[in-house]
């Protein structure tokens, strides 16, 4: 028994197999716990292997499209997450790797509890064996002794017993050796249990081995189960970076994108930019254009010379800076140094003519203060009403005009009268009798002549011809109200007193010496054929150039050459092109529901076709209303604002107006400063010839009305015309033509003002008329006291003349003045007004009409009876008021006479 257990005692064995049983118990449990865990871990790491696989694929899809797009700052942070998505990779494949063997390890720990355990059932078992084999040798000895007890007891019985001993012997033997057969299956057992406790030691020592290696691998993998989650954290963020990543790839696509779409955009606005040049190609010259919010027109002295102030800070440091026309021209002042002179020399024609400086200051005076009312009424009504520049003027210039002339032909004749002994009242009454009824009646013409400017319909030259028509009004006013009560303050002292002795000479003593103007025409209707068809001739010539006329408003330039409007100009033109001074502005209306890129993309498409054309420098968008509906676009042209070539790409542009629509879908308008020239210019010229149709409606009515004939009011429309094609055609020589340019300062010949024509026929009109009306007035008079018609033609040019000659001369001196002018857009009117009288004073009135009247003899008189009885008689000259007066003094004197007879028979 002690074999079998080993030398130990039952307990201890019995002891050593339960601690043995319950460590194999609890080494299974643990290793199956473990390979639980293990499995666990094992599929943790092979999720997150399978997704940073996945994140690893599409990372280095984004790679491969930011290296296909050229993306530096995308590619290295593609580059970073990839290697680190990599490195997780890898750290979860080795924490696989290590579950996986401490998986295999725990496997093997569990194959080794479960032999112990079968080991220890086995020693369990051969336990159960020797205590029973125990018991069947305590059995056999138990009936050994009562074997002896019965033979010591029952000794007769001995022999029995004997055969029983020997059957128990037997038995005995037998069980002797099933004794040593236990014994020997006891040794057995206890070899095996001793080989099983040597397999327990050793199991329990490789157990405890695997166990270390399993606590070793389970802390092993607690660190893979940390670094597993610390990289699974690892991975949701990478994750999330990845997303995000995807996301700033996406944005960063349509960025890109959108980036591209930009640099297309800013390319084509570069592309349209390019032509566009704000500095000269040698870099010395840069030009700059201002926009104001009001009309330059509208801009105060104060806010011209705070301009110019501007300037003074680059002028200090060197650099010369000019100004254009638009700022640097002020009307303000509308009298300059050269008008003066022209009233000085009509002071000087009025001191010849009237001998004396109170006769000649009237006229002056009369002027003056009609002017200031017309001038000052227009110039306080310039805040409530546009009108062009010009408009004070023009109206200055036609007051002195016609205020003189008109003060003139009353004085002439109050101081003839006084001359020839008539009271000074009386005289004043007849003067406004006659010669002020004439003056109405040219009054008349003349603001009938200003006032239909408003015939075509332009709002500027409605102000223009108003303001001019309410200037003259005012100096008839003065010359009918004010100038009688002036005449009579001057009393006698009007007339010289060696003009009075040389009067009082005369009469006397008369002697017969014939005046200039009576040779004049005597020699004139002496060849009156030549004569007619030499002036004809003359200014059919001059009228010539009048056939190639072109009109505009000026620009720069036309300005003096020593102006910084003109060198501004120049400059311009000669560093930049002369389009830079005249761009064009083309209105472009855009569809609808258009986004701001869209609309600046269809300007764009609209500037490219612009820039198509011939004749366009450049053609850039510069401004889009806020709802995306109309773009402006600035054009540059090729050749100057007045020239014909831009002109006629005007005229382009809008005829091609369908060909933008189909290409574009934006509808184009062009306008601007120049556009807006053409169209007036072209508007104007139009209606030269309905209202030159209504001027010479208009002279026929009353000339027909004024000399009752219908010849004299043809012959004088007919010169009219002769003179006003001649005054057009002097004027395209100088201006457009360049002939004569040094003398009369034109820098740059070019078109006409674009509204001189229609003022040039208005006003020339008018003040054909009047010389009309006094020199023909005075030849119908003859007539009508019974002079043959040819002497009275003389007769009556030679009474009339010197006044004519005079009041020409003044209107040739007042207008000559602004040929000179400050104001470049009025000098071309005041030269066209200076020759347009020239012709018409002088070469028509004086020279042209004496000698057709003088061929036509009383046919020039004609007028049919049924006509005659239905025109009213209209007493221009007063002639029926001289009679009536007359008539009444001779009644008066012969009652005189018949009272002095009748006292003398008394007495």
């Amino acid at each position: 028994m002690q074999q079998l257990l080993g030398g130990a005692s039952r307990s201890e064995f019995e002891s050593s197999l339960a601690t043995g049983k319950t460590t194999a118990t609890t080494g299974l449990k643990e290793a199956e716990d473990y390979m639980a865990q293990a499995q666990d871990d094992i599929a943790q790491a092979e999720s997150a292997i399978a997704a940073l696989g996945q994140k690893i694929q599409s990372t280095e899809q984004a790679l491969e499209q930011a290296k296909a797009d050229g993306n530096e700052q995308a590619v290295a942070e593609y580059t970073k997450t990839l290697n680190g998505l990599k490195t997780d990779l890898a750290k979860e494949e080795k924490a696989k790797a290590a579950a996986e063997a401490g998986l295999s390890k725990a496997q093997a720990g569990k194959d080794q509890a479960t032999a112990a355990l079968a080991k220890i059932a086995q020693g369990e078992a051969g336990l159960k064996r020797l205590d029973a084999a125990r018991k069947k040798l305590d059995d056999g000895q138990a009936q050994v002794d009562s074997g002896r007890k019965e033979l010591k007891a029952n000794s007769s019985k001995l022999s029995a017993a004997k055969t029983q001993l020997a059957g128990a012997k037997k038995q005995l033997d037998q069980a002797k050796s099933e004794i040593d057969a236990n014994k020997a299956k006891l040794a057995q057992g206890q070899a095996e249990l001793d080989a099983g406790r040597a397999q327990l030691n050793a199991g329990q020592k490789e157990f405890d081995q695997k166990k270390a290696e399993f606590l070793k691998g389970k802390a092993d993998l607690a660190k893979a189960k940390e670094k597993l989650e610390a990289g699974e954290k690892t991975i949701k963020e990478k994750t999330a970076e990845l997303e995000q990543a995807e996301k700033d790839v996406e944005k960063g696509q349509k960025d890109l994108e959108a980036a591209h779409a930009e640099l297309q955009f800013a390319a084509r606005q570069v592309g349209a930019n390019s032509d566009m040049r704000f500095v000269s190609e040698d870099q010395s010259t840069a030009v700059s254009q201002v926009s104001f919010k009001i009309q330059t027109d509208a801009l105060t002295p104060a806010d011209r010379e705070q301009i110019k102030a501007i300037a003074a800070g680059p002028q200090a440091n060197g650099v010369e800076v000019l100004f254009s026309k638009e700022i640097m021209q002020d009307m303000s002042q509308v009298f300059g140094s050269s008008e003066i002179i022209g009233v000085v020399i009509a002071a000087i024609v009025l001191v010849v003519m009237l001998g004396t400086l109170i006769a000649a200051g009237l006229p002056l005076l009369l002027a003056l203060l009609g002017v200031g009312a017309g001038v000052g009424t227009t110039m306080a009504f310039s805040s409530l009403i546009d009108m062009a520049s010009i408009t004070p003027a023009l109206a200055l210039m036609l007051g002195l005009a016609v205020g003189i002339d008109y003060a003139l032909f009353i004085i002439h004749r109050h101081r003839t009268q006084l001359l020839a002994g008539m009271d000074v009242g009386e005289s004043i009454a007849r003067s406004v009798g006659t010669s002020g009824n004439a003056v109405v009646f040219a009054g008349l013409t003349v603001i009938i002549a200003l006032a239909a400017l408003a015939v075509p319909g332009l709002p500027f030259l409605t102000v223009l011809g108003l303001s001019a028509a309410f200037t003259v009004f005012c100096s008839v006013l003065l010359n009918i109200t004010l100038l009688p009560a002036l005449l009579s303050l001057a009393g006698g002292r009007l007339v010289s007193k060696r003009a009075r002795r040389k009067a009082a000479a005369l009469a006397e003593n008369p002697v017969i010496k014939e005046p200039f103007s009576a040779r004049w025409v005597r020699m004139v209707t002496k060849v009156a054929v030549p004569v007619t068809l030499l002036v004809v001739i003359v200014l059919g010539a001059i009228a010539l150039p009048a056939t190639q006329m072109r009109t505009a408003l000026p620009d720069g330039g036309a300005e003096p050459a020593d102006s910084q409007a003109f060198q501004a100009f120049e400059q311009t033109s000669d560093k930049f092109g002369a389009g830079y001074n005249g761009p064009l502005l083309v209105l472009a209306d855009l569809p609808e529901n258009l986004t701001k890129r869209q609309a600046e993309s269809k300007a764009l498409d609209v500037a490219d076709k612009l820039r198509g054309y011939d004749g366009v420098v450049a053609a850039i968008p510069v401004a889009l209303t806020d709802n995306h509906r109309l773009s402006a676009i600035q054009v540059i042209p090729t050749d100057g604002p007045s020239s014909e070539q831009t002109e006629a790409l005007v005229h382009q542009l809008r005829e091609d107006y369908s060909e933008f629509s189909e290409a574009t879908g934006a509808d184009i308008a062009v306008t601007g400063q120049v556009a807006a020239q053409i169209d007036v210019s072209e508007k104007v010229t139009a209606a030269l010839v309905p209202y030159l149709s209504i001027v010479v409606g208009l002279s026929l009515i009353l000339l027909l009305l004024v000399f009752r004939s219908i010849v004299v009011p043809l012959l004088a429309t007919g010169g009219f015309l002769l003179s006003l094609a001649a005054a057009f055609g002097a004027s395209v020589m100088v201006y457009q033509f360049g002939w004569f340019s040094g003398f009369f300062d034109v820098n740059v010949p070019g078109p006409l003002l674009s509204f001189l024509p229609i003022l040039l026929t208005g006003i020339l009109f008018g003040l054909a008329m009047d010389y009309q009306v006094f020199l023909v007035s005075a030849m119908r008079e003859r007539y009508a006291h019974g002079e043959p018609a040819k002497d009275a033609v003389r007769s009556g040019f030679s009474m009339a003349a010197p006044v004519v000659t005079a009041a020409a001369l003044i209107m040739i001196s007042v207008f000559a003045g602004f040929v000179f002018s400050h104001l470049a857009m009025i000098r071309p009117l005041g030269f066209a007004l200076a020759f347009g009288v020239l012709f018409d004073a002088f070469i028509i009135r004086m020279t042209l009409i004496p000698a057709v009247m003088h061929l036509l003899g009383d046919k020039a008189w004609y007028l049919p009876k049924w006509l005659d009885r239905i025109l009213p008689d209209v007493d221009v000259e007063g002639s029926k008021l001289n009679e009536l007066l007359d008539s009444e003094e001779s009644a008066s004197d012969d009652d005189y006479d018949q009272d002095y007879t009748k006292e003398n028979a008394t007495v």
